[in-house]
C-alpha cells in the first residue's frame, strides 16, 4: 500500500492531523521556515564580495535570493529526508496564506522529492476538513511564493540601508522596519499630542427632576442651553485650549454655581418630548483583528497572547484559522450558529434568514471564512469546558458567542429625549435655561442576550450612557419639580494613548500592515524598546522620538501612512497575478518609471545628519531632552553672556556648565514639563542632595541619580597637592598609592530618590551587613565562618565563604536573622540557587511519560520532563498554562535538536542550489 508523507508547520498540528488521516499517512513538521537568508556575515566566503555580500540578495540580477538552510533546522531537515525515502506520495499542509505557501516552496526545494507532490489546504482541523483536504488537493501557488518572497527581500532591503543610518545617528543596535517604524511614528504622534496637548476647564449644571405628584419618578437631566445658546461641552475646545467656535457658551464656576441656584429655586416645564425606535444590529464574525481587538478589551490579553492562544486553539480543532480578513460564514457554520443560537435562546431570537456579512479583503493570501469555532456543529462553552482551562477557554468562549451572535435577531427598543425649560433670571446670567435627558430602552435583547461588543475609551466623553435607562412618561407643558440642581467642574482630556487593541484597530483601518502581523508588529515594537506598556497604555521612549523624527526629516516616503499602505496593496497585487515581483521591487528600491525616489537613492542622497540635533527635543526655556548613547537624560543649558551665579545678563559673565540628569523609565514623554525637569535637575545635580553627615567619619551623604540607578554616597575629601622641592628640583617617583574609592548603594526598588533619608541612607552604605558567624567542619578542622547579606547585580543574596544563596526581599539583608539564614543553607541547592517548589504541575508528557512541570529558572519559566528544558514565550504565562501547551514547547525543543556549541567550519556553497528560479518553481506543479 502506498505510503504518504504529510508536512505540516508545528508538532501539535501534526499529532491532530496524524490521527484524523489513518495508518497509511506520516505526519511530520517542519516547525516552521527550514530556511531564510543568512546574514551577509554567515555568506560563503567566495560570495561575500560578489553581488550577494551586502544583502544576501542579487539586487541587479532580478533581486535574485539566496537561502540557507537554518543551522537548528538541519536535523529536521534530514529527518524529512529520511522519511520522504520512504514515500510514494508528498503533501504540502502548511498554511493557506503566503507564509504557508512559502513554507511549501522552500520544503519543496530543499527535499527535492521524485514523487508525486500535492498541495493539502483546510481551514479547521477537523475530521471532516482533514480528509476532505487529503482528497482534494491543488497546485502549489506560484504568485503566493513571489508576494511573501517580495515581502521578506523588502524588509531586508529597507532594514539593511536605513538601520546603519540610525547606529551611526542615534544609537547602536536599533533598527528599522516597513511597518515597525510606521508603527512606532503613530505611537510618537499621539505623544506628542499629548505633550502638545493644553486642558480647557469648563462647568456645567446637573439636576433631579420629577413630576408633580406623589407617583412621580425622579430623573437626571444636564443643563445643555442658556437662552437658546448651546453650552460649552469637552468636545467644544480644541487641543491648545481654545473654543473652537464662539457660538457656544463658556460656562465657568461663578456663573454655574449662579444657575444652579436660581434653577434649584424654580420649577421647570416639559418643552418637548421624542421618542423614536431604537435598532441594534449584531456585529460580524471575528476577523485577526477584530479578535485581537476584543481579546484586548475584554479578556486583558495582548495581540500576541491572543493570537498564540488562537494558535492553540485552531492547531488542536476547536476553531477555524486564526489568520483572515474575511467575515464570511460557510453555509455550514451559518446553519450550526442559527441552530444552536434557537437551541439556546429560543426561536424568536434567530432572523428568519442567515445573516451574510460583506466586507472588502485586502488580501488575497487570507483564508476565506472568519474565525469561528470548528466543525459543522459547533461545541458549546460547556461542552469544552473539561478540555480548556484559562486563556483558552477564555478565548474559545468568546469566539463561540461572537459568531452565534452574529446570526441572531436585532436588539430593539426605543429611545426618549426629553427637553425641560427653567427660568432662571435670578441668576443674572441668562434668563432661560434648558435642560436635556435621553434614555434608551430595550424591549428586546436579541442578540444581546448572547454578547456585546466592547469599547474603546472615549475621549472627552461627557455622563453616561443612555442605554437601559428609563424615562417617565411625560408630555409637552407639565410641569415638574426640581430637587436638585448642582455644578460641577470638568476639565479637556489629551487624546488617550493607545493600547493594543485601538492600536491594532488604526492600523487596519489604515492598511498598515496585515492582520496575521499585527501581534508579531506590536511585539516587535517593545522589544526593540521603541514603545513600552504602562498597564494596557503604550508609552513610546525617547529613542522613539528620535528614531521617528531621523525618519520623517530625511526618509518621508518610508514612514508616510499611505506609502505604507501601498506597499501592503503591491504585494496584494502579486499574490493576485497583477504585478510581477521583479518590477515592483525595482520601482521600489531603485525607483524605475516613478516619479518617487527610490531607497537606493534615498540612501545615497542623504546628506548631513546632525546626530545632536536629531536626538534633542525641546521642552522649553532652555532645557531639552537628548537620546544619548547610554540612554535619555535632561539638560539645561545658559546662553553665553548670562552669569551663572545670579542668572543676570554681563558682557563678561561666565558661560555656566550644563546641568544634566538621566531620565528613568518611569517618566512619560507627556509628562517631561518645564516643572518635572527642574525637579530633576534640583534633585540630582552634579553634586547629589546633600542629606546630611555620617556621624562616624564626619563625611557629607549624598543622594545622585546615575546611569544605573538612583543611589547614595559618600563625599571623600580632597587630597592635598604634593608641594614642589624648594631647590626647583624634580620629585621623587613614588609608588602610586591604591585610589580611595566612596563607599556607594543603590537604592532599593521601593525608595525614592527625592524623599530619602540620611538614617536609611546609612543603613545601605553599612552593606554587606554580617548576618552572624557558624561553625564549619568537626574537631580540629572545624572553623568559623561569617555570613553576610549583600546587594548584588541579580537581587539580595546570603554569602557563606563561596556558597551564595538568593534572598527573596531586599528588605531582608536588613531584617533577616542567623536561624533564618542557617534554615535557607540547610536548604538543597541546584544550579547555584535555592531550591524552589515547582510553579506548576502539568503531568505526564506523552512522549517522555514523564511528569513535566513548570519551574522558575535564572532566565525566566520553563517547562520541564526532567530530561529535556523549554522556555515560556512571552505569552505563556506560568500560572495558566495548560498541559497540551507544556508538551507542545517540549515537542518543538526536541524538534530542533541539542544546542551544544561545535566549532563552525564554513563550506564553500553552490549557488545554484540555494537561488530561487522560475524553472524550480514549476518542479512545485503536482504531477498528472
Amino acid at each position: 500500500m502506498a505510503r504518504k508523507l504529510v508536512i505540516v508547520e508545528s508538532p501539535a498540528k501534526a499529532r491532530k492531523i496524524g490521527d484524523y488521516l489513518g495508518p497509511d499517512y506520516v505526519v511530520d513538521a517542519s516547525v516552521g521556515h527550514i530556511r531564510d537568508l543568512p546574514n551577509p556575515s554567515d555568506l560563503p566566503a567566495d560570495m561575500k564580495k560578489g553581488p550577494y555580500g551586502k544583502f544576501a540578495v542579487n539586487i541587479d540580477d532580478g533581486f535574485d535570493a539566496y537561502y540557507v538552510v537554518a543551522p537548528d533546522k538541519r536535523k529536521k531537515v534530514a529527518e524529512l529526508k529520511r522519511l520522504l525515502k520512504d514515500s510514494d506520495e508528498l503533501y504540502l499542509a502548511t498554511d493557506e496564506d503566503r507564509e504557508g505557501e512559502a513554507i511549501a516552496w522552500h520544503l519543496l526545494e530543499v527535499l527535492k522529492p521524485k514523487v508525486p507532490v500535492k498541495r493539502m489546504v483546510f481551514h479547521e482541523i477537523t475530521k471532516e476538513a482533514i480528509q476532505h483536504a487529503a482528497n482534494t488537493t491543488r497546485d502549489l501557488d506560484d504568485r503566493l511564493v513571489d508576494a511573501q518572497e517580495t515581502r521578506r527581500i523588502l524588509d531586508r532591503l529597507y532594514g539593511y540601508e536605513v538601520s546603519p543610518v540610525l547606529w551611526r545617528k542615534v544609537r547602536p543596535r536599533l533598527s528599522a522596519g516597513r511597518v515597525q517604524s510606521v508603527t512606532t511614528r503613530l505611537v510618537v504622534e499621539r505623544e506628542r499630542e499629548r505633550m502638545a496637548f493644553r486642558s480647557a476647564s469648563y462647568w456645567d449644571v446637573e439636576g433631579d427632576f420629577k413630576p408633580a405628584g406623589a407617583n412621580g419618578e425622579a430623573f437626571g437631566a444636564r443643563l445643555t442651553s442658556l437662552d437658546s445658546r448651546r453650552v460649552a461641552v469637552g468636545r467644544d475646545f480644541d487641543d491648545r485650549g481654545n473654543l473652537k467656535s464662539e457660538s457656544v457658551f463658556h460656562l465657568h464656576e461663578a456663573d454655574a454655581r449662579s444657575v444652579a441656584s436660581a434653577a434649584a429655586a424654580s420649577t421647570a416645564t416639559v418643552s418637548s418630548v421624542q421618542e423614536k425606535p431604537y435598532t441594534r444590529r449584531p456585529s460580524a464574525p471575528f476577523t485577526t483583528s477584530t479578535m485581537q481587538q476584543e481579546a484586548g478589551r475584554k479578556l486583558r490579553m495582548s495581540s500576541k497572547s491572543a493570537m498564540s492562544v488562537a494558535q492553540r486553539l485552531y492547531e488542536n480543532g476547536y476553531i477555524t484559522y486564526m489568520r483572515t480578513d474575511s467575515i464570511t460564514l460557510s453555509e455550514s457554520a451559518l446553519t450550526a450558529a442559527r441552530s444552536q443560537a434557537r437551541d439556546l435562546y429560543g426561536a424568536e431570537y434567530v432572523p428568519d434568514s442567515p445573516r451574510r456579512y460583506a466586507g472588502k479583503s485586502k488580501n488575497a493570501q487570507e483564508a476565506h471564512e472568519a474565525i469561528r469555532p470548528a466543525g459543522d456543529r459547533f461545541r458549546t462553552p460547556a461542552q469544552v469546558a473539561g478540555e480548556l482551562r484559562g486563556d483558552e477557554f477564555a478565548l474559545y468562549e468568546l469566539i463561540w458567542k461572537r459568531t452565534v451572535a452574529s446570526q441572531m435577531a436585532d436588539a430593539r427598543g426605543s429611545t426618549a429625549t426629553v427637553r425641560m425649560t427653567v427660568p432662571v433670571a435670578d441668576s443674572g446670567v441668562a434668563k432661560v435655561a434648558e435642560f436635556s435627558a435621553s434614555g434608551t430602552v430595550i424591549t428586546f435583547r436579541g442578540f444581546l442576550a448572547a454578547y456585546e461588543e466592547g469599547r474603546d475609551v472615549e475621549r472627552n466623553a461627557a455622563g453616561q450612557s443612555d442605554e437601559q435607562r428609563r424615562l417617565p412618561k411625560l408630555s409637552e407643558g407639565i410641569g415638574l419639580e426640581v430637587l436638585r440642581a448642582e455644578a460641577s467642574g470638568h476639565e479637556t482630556t489629551p487624546p488617550p494613548r493607545y493600547t493594543e487593541a485601538s492600536l491594532v484597530k488604526v492600523m487596519e483601518e489604515m492598511g498598515i500592515g496585515r492582520p496575521s502581523t499585527y501581534a508579531a508588529m506590536v511585539g516587535t515594537i517593545q522589544d526593540r524598546g521603541y514603545v513600552q506598556k504602562r498597564g494596557t497604555a503604550l508609552i513610546p521612549t525617547w529613542t522613539a522620538f528620535a528614531v521617528t523624527r531621523l525618519l520623517e526629516e530625511h526618509f518621508p516616503s518610508l514612514v508616510d501612512y499611505d506609502f505604507t499602505a501601498s506597499m501592503e496593496e503591491g504585494l496584494d497585487q502579486i499574490a493576485t497575478g497583477g504585478d510581477q515581483r521583479v518590477d515592483w521591487l525595482g520601482r521600489f528600491y531603485f525607483g524605475r518609471d516613478t516619479a518617487t525616489e527610490g531607497l537606493h537613492e534615498m540612501v545615497e542622497h542623504l546628506g548631513d545628519i546632525d546626530a545632536r540635533e536629531i536626538s534633542t527635543i525641546p521642552v522649553g526655556e532652555g532645557i531639552v531632552v537628548r537620546v544619548g548613547r547610554y540612554g535619555p537624560y535632561v539638560e539645561e543649558t545658559v546662553p553665553d553672556g548670562v552669569d551663572a551665579q545670579t542668572g543676570e545678563v554681563t558682557s563678561d559673565a561666565e558661560p555656566k556648565k550644563p546641568r544634566r540628569v538621566s531620565i528613568t523609565d518611569d517618566i512619560a514623554p507627556d509628562e517631561m514639563t518645564i516643572a518635572k525637569a527642574r525637579e530633576l535637575l534640583e534633585t540630582a545635580n552634579d553634586d547629589g542632595r546633600v542629606l546630611g553627615q555620617d556621624p562616624d567619619s564626619g563625611r557629607d551623604i549624598v543622594a545622585k541619580a546615575g546611569r544605573y540607578g538612583p543611589y547614595v554616597t559618600e563625599v571623600l575629601p580632597e587630597e592635598p597637592e604634593s608641594a614642589a622641592p624648594a631647590d626647583g628640583a624634580k620629585p621623587k617617583r613614588t609608588k602610586k598609592a591604591a585610589k580611595v574609592k566612596p563607599r556607594t548603594a543603590s537604592l532599593f526598588k521601593d525608595m525614592d530618590l527625592s524623599t530619602i533619608e540620611l538614617e536609611t541612607a546609612l543603613r545601605l552604605l553599612s552593606l554587606p551587613r554580617i548576618v552572624g558567624v557558624v561553625t564549619e567542619g568537626e574537631g580540629d578542622e572545624a572553623k568559623q565562618v561569617e555570613i553576610t547579606a549583600q546587594n548584588g547585580r541579580y537581587g539580595p543574596y546570603l554569602k557563606k565563604g563561596t556558597d551564595s544563596r538568593s534572598l527573596t526581599t531586599e528588605q531582608q539583608l536588613f531584617d533577616i536573622t542567623l536561624d533564618e539564614a542557617v534554615k535557607i543553607y540547610a536548604e538543597p541547592k541546584r544550579r547555584g540557587r535555592a531550591a524552589t517548589p515547582p510553579l506548576k504541575e502539568l503531568g505526564a508528557d506523552p512522549v517522555s511519560e514523564k511528569a513535566v512541570v513548570v519551574k522558575d529558572g535564572r532566565f525566566g519559566p520553563y517547562v520541564t520532563d526532567g530530561e529535556t528544558n523549554a522556555t515560556l514565550r512571552k505569552a505563556d504565562d506560568p500560572e495558566t498554562i495548560t498541559p497540551e501547551r507544556g508538551f507542545e514547547l517540549l515537542a518543538e525543543k526536541r524538534a530542533k535538536g541539542p544546542t551544544t556549541r561545535k566549532r563552525v567550519v564554513k563550506k564553500t556553497a553552490k549557488k545554484s542550489t540555494a537561488k530561487k528560479s522560475a524553472a524550480k518553481k514549476s518542479t512545485a506543479k503536482k504531477s498528472g
